[in-house]
């Protein structure tokens, strides 16, 4: 049978294929077709770079497509999740986040976004254990003689963050709270600022991510006197944990994970999904991931997302008990 179509009909086809969901998700299942931006919302040195460079490179070798690191510090993190929560949501533009994401909303009452609605949780990458670092230089000894030179020069110490409101900071304020000791807050716009900054002498420690913290550390250039939790981390077996010195409530971790905007395509979510366990399971990430003191966060999608709405009401509640305010 032959049919005869006009101009007109021609243009409507034409135009229904062109909307057609089955070419659309084709389409998406491509991805990715060129470079990949992640926003990670704190400048080079930090943490979230520990993770997201190597994290980076494996991506890179596994699709043949760059991932782009697009450091965007400022505000304890939330410019930079600003910026990807308003990013175009087709699958080039992403977000590395941390704990510090669940900590902001009870710290920052005027969000221009909502980490829980207007970005989706697609994998925890990597979940760390705070640790207490000290220049050996400014404060020698152990963590008992630490503790006795703090309680000695109430105020006159210091410790640096990564930003007020972010896991850091209210490390620090925990463990003020539990000791009972003043220790004067000194907020950077990231970790790495503030690291390089301990190092050289400008502030006395940091409760810092073991992530960052761990190649300084083996290097000499700082020196852990304490990770938190109930047990040693095996990265770092000399060093003692929170419960061995008296502090058995004093569980502080620092967690990064992957988001996409709101309207990601699914067929797009699960690819990257996809291409990130694969990059995950590569024996050059598992090995970067153990010198980092890291654990995987073996999480679906939608328990990740849990997981970040239990962590954002964890935080609402130690923030409240500590009175932590912005700097």
């Amino acid at each position: 049978m032959t049919v005869n179509l006009n101009r007109r009909d021609v243009l409507r086809v034409a135009g229904a294929a062109l909307a057609s969901p089955w070419l659309g998700s084709s389409a998406q299942a491509s991805w990715p077709t060129k470079p990949v931006t992640v926003i990670v919302p704190f400048p080079a040195g930090g943490g979230t770079d520990a993770f997201a460079r190597p994290l980076a490179a494996q991506f890179a070798k596994l699709t043949g497509k760059q991932l782009v690191i697009d450091n965007r510090g400022g505000a304890g993190g939330t410019v930079g999740a600003s910026i990807a929560a308003r990013a175009a949501p087709d699958g080039y533009t992403l977000f590395m986040g941390a704990v510090h994401h669940a900590i902001a909303p009870s710290m920052y009452p005027r969000l221009d976004y909502d980490i829980t609605a207007d970005l989706i949780p697609l994998a925890l990458l990597a979940n760390v254990p705070q640790v207490l670092v000290v220049n050996p230089k400014l404060v020698p000894g152990d963590f008992k003689a630490f503790l006795e030179q703090v309680r000695k020069n109430p105020g006159r110490m210091n410790y640096g963050s990564a930003g007020s409101g972010t896991s850091h900071h209210l490390a620090g304020e925990l463990f003020k709270q539990q000791t009972k000791t003043f220790i004067t807050h000194i907020p950077y716009r990231g970790a790495g600022p503030a690291l390089q900054d301990l190092i050289v002498g400008n502030v006395d420690m940091m409760f810092d991510g073991l992530g960052s913290s761990a190649a300084h550390i083996k290097g000499g250039r700082i020196r852990a006197l304490m990770v938190s939790g109930l047990k040693r981390n095996p990265a770092f077996p000399e060093v003692p944990c929170a419960a061995e010195l008296g502090l058995p409530d004093y569980t502080v971790t620092t967690w990064y994970g992957l988001w996409a905007p709101k309207g990601t395509p699914p067929e797009v979510q699960t690819r990257i999904v996809d291409e990130l366990r694969r990059a995950l399971a590569t024996d050059e990430i598992k090995a970067i991931w153990a010198s980092n003191g890291a654990e995987f966060g073996n999480l679906t999608p939608a328990q990740f997302g849990t997981f970040v709405g239990a962590e954002v009401k964890r935080w609402a509640a130690v923030v409240k008990a500590s009175g932590a305010k912005l700097d």
